[in-house]
């Protein structure tokens, strides 16, 4: 619920200001003052979720009409006697309870799994003195130390900084480490922009900090995103809706009918009560097709293995005919549409233009393009020294592993090193040739990383790399082939905008000649006299196959709709490069956050990319969808993700890159993190769905039947030609068995060029009414026909019910 909490903006106030609230110092709390609060506030630990222990559970799987239905006959049997026909009704309910347990629960690991994620331990201040407290001690008003490689242990307002950076993605989206500082921001800040805020359970990944605790427990981000998962419902899938209204009227229409023979075998035929009770008993066994469930389970469960072999694990077994019901698919970018490694796409000299770099990812390998053409590096000196600056000014490592390349470090370092791999240089000669003699590292404060190099024959010199606007402030020429000449600014910001419209993170590059004896880098040598050697635009590459994905639903008729923690213009851009959106417009987070629910139902079916979206945005735009009519997929792979995908019909989490969090929240999870598997599961998802109405279509003829074999029983006044247990043993046995092969059909070959079925649609339309009637009226006359032609020929009752049973079975073959 970022952004609409009843507590201050601690992001927006003055850090004088928030210690005075707190009533804290920076001294930090007494021990005495803590022990008051942590009392009083409780401690720092997010709530137990009510469970329902295995014995409800179990109970709950008969809360269905159909069942009451057969526990009644059950208890009628056992009544009359007839204990054989009770302890089969009663283990045909119990069999159909133990397929529901199995398939039960997820929600309550989710929120497990968001507490394991929390920091253990925190170093703070107390009494003037650093201690290490667990982490469930903390309280509002403490002062807390941060350095890299910690976990944030509660939401904090910054003090002081240096160089600090977190790692927010799992919260908010962000795909590269976010820079923090003590300066207050906007109040309407989004959560992935309030940059004077650490967020419980996000990492540090460098420099240090101070801050002061805000939020504990359930007040914290973490613990909005807890609460959220907790309060979420999980909605039914269309099919167990549609057999759901198909067992109340089926149930209806069998205490109608029931009741109608029960009146006439005694009115009519002058039959005694008890035995009109076991003929109903026996119509309502005949009319409950009590092997569908089993079925059902059986070939969702095929499903579920198919989908298994394409990287599409099924959580929730009625996930997989949701699947084929799709009409939307929101999806995160970070990860899942996007590769979540940074890359540098373009390069801008003076006088060379803008420079194409192919190749994704961390992969080293790429071409340098000019107007679609490859480059001789000869003829671009200025670009073999920039690509040597974005080598040597570098912290991180590039290791391969298997068929892919691992990064150590920053991402943003990751992709210029990459780029000075796909520049042909070699990363031991160049350290070799130009070893480091100093760093500045990169602060917040002042936006830029240098090095100091020096060759072996006396030539020094400084690369610097950062911010653009600090890096143009600090030059006062740019590199045109070997000779330097005035910087010219306009050039360089109308470059900027180019990489802006595509979404790019921008960066400079500068260079400076050091004297040979010099060997320490201070900010005063750098501080102006650089040549600006080039901007480079770099950005988190969208994936091949997803692309192609993205275009396979929407040949089926499945709207692509992108939410995310990032900036709208990135957003745009991945889009656009997707064919998602029209290349121009977006939703932000703080649109969303004006409008009501109803205003948001109106617009959320006309745009598809959705910006710096908190958890309670995305929470609300799939809820806005499923208003609309929508059947809704949620890919995520972040905490931020998690309730939205237990909201969505199927929410569907990464597998390699997912947090535990998203992977309890969701029905799915894919094994290789491609959105590519989730066309694949939609494909099993409509062809389960088209298996079970054959299923369907096969065995509720043979209930028609049995039932009307009874009812002409009763209406002749004669004896039952089928038994209860006789009933239960062809709807249990020879029908499921018969009915597998449905199970097994392969896809139909217009699977993935239809619309998505309408959920609204029942399962049994007119068509299949009229043909489960046809069916059922001739397995009637034959089975029954042939009963009666038994008794004229004299054969005894035990008999001809076994022909009659056998005529039965005979009929479901052929």
């Amino acid at each position: 619920m970022a952004g609409n909490h009843s507590t201050p903006a601690w992001h927006a106030i003055d850090q004088i200001a928030v210690l005075k609230q707190l009533k804290s110092s920076p001294d930090g709390l007494t021990v005495t003052e803590a022990a008051q609060r942590l009392s009083q506030d409780g401690p720092n630990l997010l709530p137990e979720s009510q469970t329902r222990g295995p014995l409800k559970r179990f109970f709950a799987q008969c809360h269905n009409v159909l069942i009451y239905v057969l526990l009644a006959a059950a208890l009628i049997t056992a009544i009359l006697g007839h204990w054989i026909d009770t302890g089969v009704i009663i283990g045909v309910v119990i069999i159909n309870a133990i397929i529901g347990f199995i398939q039960e629960g997820k929600a309550e690991d989710a929120l497990r799994a968001i507490k394991k994620m929390l920091s253990s331990q925190a170093l703070v201040l107390r009494d003037n003195k650093r201690i290490t407290v667990p982490a469930e001690d903390l309280v509002v008003g403490d002062i807390v130390f941060l350095q890299s490689g910690d976990k944030v242990p509660a939401d904090c307002r910054l003090l002081k900084t240096k160089s600090l950076q977190i790692q927010e993605s799992a919260l908010t989206g962000e795909s590269v480490p976010v820079e923090k500082g003590s300066d207050p921001v906007v109040e309407d800040a989004v959560l992935g922009d309030r940059n004077s805020m650490v967020f419980s359970s996000t990492l540090v990944t460098y420099g240090q900090g101070v801050g002061v605790v805000v939020a504990t427990a359930a007040d914290t981000e973490i613990g909005h995103i807890s609460t959220l998962l907790s309060q979420v419902e999980t909605l039914t899938t269309p099919l167990l809706r549609q057999m759901a209204d198909f067992g109340r009227l089926l149930t209806g229409i069998i205490i109608i009918i029931a009741t109608l023979t029960l009146i006439f075998g005694v009115m009519v035929h002058g039959n005694s009560v008890s035995d009109m009770f076991l003929a109903a008993v026996g119509l309502a066994v005949a009319a409950i097709p009590e092997g569908l469930p089993a079925i059902m389970t059986i070939t969702l469960a095929i499903g579920v293995q198919r989908m298994a072999k394409r990287q599409a694990i099924i959580r929730l077994l009625p996930a997989v005919e949701t699947l084929g019901a799709i009409t939307v698919i929101c999806t995160d970018k970070t990860g899942t549409l996007t590769r979540n490694e940074m890359t540098v796409t373009n390069i801008a000299t003076a006088g060379g233009g803008l420079f194409d770099i192919t190749g994704v990812g961390y992969d080293p390998h790429g071409d340098f393009l000019f107007e679609d053409s490859e480059i001789d590096f000869g003829n671009h000196p200025v670009l073999t020294e920039l690509t040597r600056s974005a080598l040597l000014c570098n912290d991180a490592v590039l290791k391969k592993d298997n068929a892919d390349w691992v990064l150590q470090g920053d991402p943003t370092e990751g992709a210029l090193l990459t780029l000075g791999l796909k520049a042909g240089l070699n990363l031991a000669f160049e350290h070799e040739t130009w070893p480091r003699t100093d760093i500045i590292p990169f602060e917040s404060q002042h936006q830029f990383m240098a090095t100091l190099h020096h060759d072996h024959t006396g030539q020094g010199v400084s690369y610097i790399k950062g911010a653009p606007e600090r890096i143009f402030s600090m030059c006062d020429s740019h590199r045109v082939g070997i000779h330097d000449e005035a910087i010219d600014l306009a050039y360089w910001h109308s470059q900027m905008e180019v990489m802006a419209r595509r979404g790019q993170r921008v960066l400079a590059i500068a260079c400076k000649k050091s004297p040979a004896e010099h060997h320490d880098l201070t900010f005063t040598d750098i501080e102006q006299g650089l040549t600006l050697l080039g901007i480079v635009g770099m950005i988190d590459p969208p994936r091949e196959e997803a692309i192609i994905a993205v275009k396979q639903c929407q040949s089926a008729g499945i709207k692509v709709k992108m939410i995310t923690g990032d900036h709208a213009v990135t957003a745009i851009a991945i889009g656009k490069q997707m064919d998602i959106g029209d290349g121009k417009n977006a939703l932000t987070g703080h649109d969303i956050q004006a409008m009501t629910d109803e205003e948001l139902q109106q617009v959320v079916n006309d745009v598809d990319i959705f910006a710096r979206s908190s958890p309670e945005h995305k929470l609300r735009l799939v809820t806005a969808l499923q208003a609309t009519g929508h059947v809704v997929a949620m890919t995520g792979d972040g905490v931020n993700d998690a309730p939205a995908l237990k909201r969505a019909d199927v929410g569907t989490a990464m597998g390699q890159n997912g947090t535990e969090v998203a992977k309890d929240a969701a029905e799915m999870v894919l094994a290789d993190d491609r959105f590519s598997s989730i066309v694949d599961a939609v494909e099993e998802g409509r062809t389960v769905y088209d298996n079970l109405r054959k299923a369907v279509l096969f065995i509720l003829p043979t209930n028609g039947g049995e039932a009307l074999v009874i009812i002409a029983a009763i209406l002749m006044g004669i004896t039952l030609p089928i038994t209860p247990v006789q009933i239960l043993w062809v709807n249990m046995i020879t029908a499921v068995t018969l009915a597998l092969a449905l199970a097994f059909e392969p896809p139909e070959s217009n699977v993935m060029l239809r619309s998505p079925r309408d959920p609204k649609q029942p399962i049994l339309t007119p068509l299949f009414l009229w043909r489960i009637s046809f069916v059922s009226l001739i397995l009637m006359v034959g089975t029954f026909g042939l009963f009666i032609w038994q008794q004229t020929q004299g054969a005894e009752i035990e008999y001809a019910r076994t022909v009659a049973v056998n005529t039965l079975v005979m009929f479901e073959i052929f």
